[in-house]
């Protein structure tokens, strides 16, 4: 036990500390004047979160390998559930509530699908149909029973963590190729499935004073926070677009707005700091990785993070569409903060399996 505590990588324990950190403050923030309980239900998360990302770390990286189907197979039935005896919040069916608590499957699916093709693809050849077509169809099975939720944002999210799994696992770029050739019949599909209310957000997206005080208010109302909030910041505690509740969503997808109006720039750029030295920290590690699999799933959770933090930081900033996307350790959620805890300690284990000490420098070869 100790050998393995000894074994961390130090530098995502920092990482890890000061989010967990910084976001107890911002999440108080937000939620002061208002429902404090939410507060105290992130922190018991976050205990919980640590308390198995400690768990995690003793796992040894072939049993994560021996689990990667039983993990899959039972985010996909979750799925399966929702549409049947899933609960309802906020218009979106994603929730099966097991009595002491409610999780969403779809943010168990996107890191035991990180689980299942790494295993796939650590095993087997790359540039044959078989192998391609299979973790495809892996990937959008799991993608339609998560976007007729509805849930789009995590169903880019999936897609997009799929598609950096089959780069990284060393598909020729031809077949990548193929895939985007048929994107746009795939999205022409997707827009005349899409709700209307989605379809909404793509316009407001592009306009969004077309409707300033429906679907365009969240978009206007987060741009001004951002923009008051200036080189320093209101002071803690002193914004007014939170504080007086202006700004809807505060303490989970819009809670960036919260962090730029009372930190100003510079509390946003010690999160996008962070953000970056962990993303390239599980980059390193991927690069040094003892195996292919250990390679490969810290590729897939490195893409994930990336995309949370930028999908979500570009929404709220008014240059992207509004999707369901947290900002990652940031946001109120209990089932995406313990998922990402859970995906964090896997990249730990395979930081301690390739005998920790590595060293602070970009991966030469990443999946050799």
């Amino acid at each position: 036990m100790i050998s393995v505590l000894r074994r961390m990588d130090k530098i995502l324990i920092i990482c890890l500390l000061s989010l967990f950190i910084l976001s107890l403050f911002v999440l108080y923030a937000a939620v002061h004047e208002g429902d404090i309980a939410v507060f105290q239900k992130q922190v018991i998360f976050w205990c919980i979160g640590l308390l198995g990302f400690l768990c995690v770390c003793f796992v040894p990286l072939r049993l994560m390998g021996l689990l990667a189907w039983p993990a899959y197979l039972l985010a996909l039935l979750g799925l399966a559930l929702v549409p049947l005896i899933g609960d309802v919040h906020m218009g979106a069916r994603r929730w099966l509530d097991l009595g002491i608590v409610a999780f969403q499957p779809s943010e168990m699916m996107k890191w035991a699908l990180m689980l299942m093709l790494a295993h796939w693809f650590a095993s087997r050849e790359p540039n044959t149909w078989v192998n391609f077509l299979v973790p495809l169809m892996m990937s959008i099975v799991p993608a339609a029973l998560i976007v007729i939720q509805p849930d789009l944002g995590t169903t880019l999210v999936l897609l997009f963590a799929a598609v950096a799994m089959l780069i990284a696992s060393g598909f020729a770029w031809r077949w990548i190729l193929y895939a985007i050739a048929v994107s746009p019949g795939v999205l022409y599909v997707l827009w005349h499935n899409m709700h209307s209310y989605q379809k909404q957000r793509v316009l407001t997206f592009l306009d969004p004073q077309s409707d300033p005080l429906g679907s365009g208010y969240h978009v206007i109302q987060s741009s001004i926070a951002i923009g008051s909030g200036g080189f320093w910041g209101k002071g803690y505690l002193e914004g007014t677009q939170g504080r007086l509740h202006f700004l809807p969503e505060q303490h989970t997808d819009f809670i960036f707005a919260i962090l730029a109006e009372e930190g100003g720039l510079i509390a946003v750029t010690l999160l996008l700091v962070l953000y970056g030295v962990l993303i390239s920290r599980i980059l390193t590690i991927a690069g040094h990785a003892h195996s292919r699999f250990g390679a490969l799933l810290s590729t897939g959770i490195a893409s994930i993070f990336m995309l949370y933090a930028f999908v979500n930081i570009g929404m709220v900033s008014g240059i992207l569409p509004v999707v369901g996307v947290p900002l990652p350790f940031v946001s109120y959620g209990g089932s995406a903060l313990l998922t990402m805890l859970g995906a964090l300690a896997i990249v730990m284990r395979v930081a301690i399996e390739s005998k920790g000490n590595i060293p602070w420098q970009r991966p030469s070869s990443p999946l050799s």
